[in-house]
């Protein structure tokens, strides 16, 4: 059994500097006597409000299908990835020299998280099942943990096991998962909770990993398990 927490779906957060913005009221004086205000205003100033925050959200929103345009996008070359030296299920060595000549679907997440890791991991055993099954094509998932802490080799496989055995699992020291993190610009940090608790805030991107393990595109959370499988085939037959 495995705990669900509260949530750690992201909040409307984005890459950089968060944007601020403050707003005034200079009401003009045409009398020095007080003018009254009309109890229409209150709701007139939280509506211009309430249409000046939405039309922010909808300016930085990221229209589905375009967040594989971040850096990550369209990769070719060692510019994202790098060597790592982690451990699997069964706490066996495992380097990036042991996924040259295959096709790699590589996700960044951990056991704890309450909704958006759970999704993200049913999206791609789907999608691996349906590029298996329906297009006789083979790629290996790969979960690499980023709460090594609490996700242990065999915590790690009871989890993975409930979506799909063919998923590997990789986990190893807390400098380790780190490293490799930063090497393939994953961005995570720890949120307390009440007690000992806490939960992981992350990007939640998925990278397709071509043989000679150079990222060839990142998936954001908007796509689901049947969007993804295309995409991946579209990489698979370009290649």
């Amino acid at each position: 059994m495995f705990r669900k927490p509260i949530s750690d779906k992201p909040m409307k957060a984005f890459s950089g500097n968060h944007a601020h913005f403050s707003v005034s009221f200079p009401f003009l004086q045409t009398s020095t006597k007080a003018v009254p205000q009309s109890a229409s205003e209150p709701v007139a100033v939280f509506a211009g409000l309430a249409a000046l925050v939405y039309s922010n959200d909808q300016r930085r929103a990221i229209p589905k299908g375009e967040g594989n345009k971040c850096d990550c996008a369209n990769v070719k070359g060692p510019i994202i990835g790098g060597p790592f030296t982690l451990v699997d299920t069964n706490n066996r060595v495992v380097t990036e020299q042991n996924f040259i000549g295959k096709w790699v679907l590589l996700y960044f997440g951990y056991t704890s998280s309450p909704d958006v890791g759970p999704e993200q991991v049913q999206v791609m055993a789907k999608a691996i099942d349906t590029l298996e099954s329906k297009e006789n094509t083979k790629v290996l998932p790969v979960f690499v943990t980023i709460d090594p802490q609490r996700d242990t080799p065999s915590h790690l496989r009871a989890y993975l096991k409930e979506f799909d055995s063919r998923i590997a699992g990789l986990t190893g020291p807390v400098g380790a998962v780190r490293q490799m993190a930063q090497e393939y610009r994953v961005y995570f940090r720890k949120v307390e909770e009440e007690g000992d608790d806490y939960l992981v805030e992350s990007s939640h991107n998925m990278y397709l990993i071509n043989p000679n393990m150079e990222v060839a595109r990142c998936f954001g959370v908007e796509y689901n398990a049947e969007e993804l499988a295309e995409e991946i085939l579209k990489e698979l037959r370009r290649d």
